[in-house]
């Protein structure tokens, strides 16, 4: 039974060896930089952050993040559809038209009601 767990803990104990050694490591040898005012600012591209972190985001960020993700979805289903499409013959073809047919609907409805126009 030793045999057969002995490399995944040997694995284990060289990650953790490994990522204690290189702490320690960067621990001992890194420049060290001296306490100042600065130290716990907030640094967004070199300018101050001005306002309150708690501002409301429209809902169209959100409805445009969700679309994406719809239409990534698509392509993650079309990929495996494309692999086997000769196996599949016109069942799979006619599967697929129906899968971007409603995909277009969709498209068409989002477009008529103004979600991906900024104003």
């Amino acid at each position: 039974m030793f045999e057969t767990y002995f490399p995944i803990v040997f694995l284990l104990l060289v990650s953790i060896a490994a990522g204690g050694g290189l702490y320690l490591l960067s621990k001992f040898l890194g420049r060290k930089s001296p306490e100042s005012k600065y130290m716990d600012t907030p640094y967004e591209c070199g300018v101050e952050p001005v306002g309150d972190t708690r501002e409301r985001f429209p809902v169209k960020f959100y409805l445009i993040a969700i679309l994406f993700i719809v239409f990534d979805i698509e392509v993650v289903f079309m990929y495996p559809w494309a692999v086997v499409y000769d196996r599949l013959a016109l069942f799979g073809f006619i599967e697929m038209l129906v899968f971007i047919g409603i995909l277009l609907i969709g498209y068409v409805y989002i477009l008529r009601s103004g979600a991906l126009k900024w104003d």
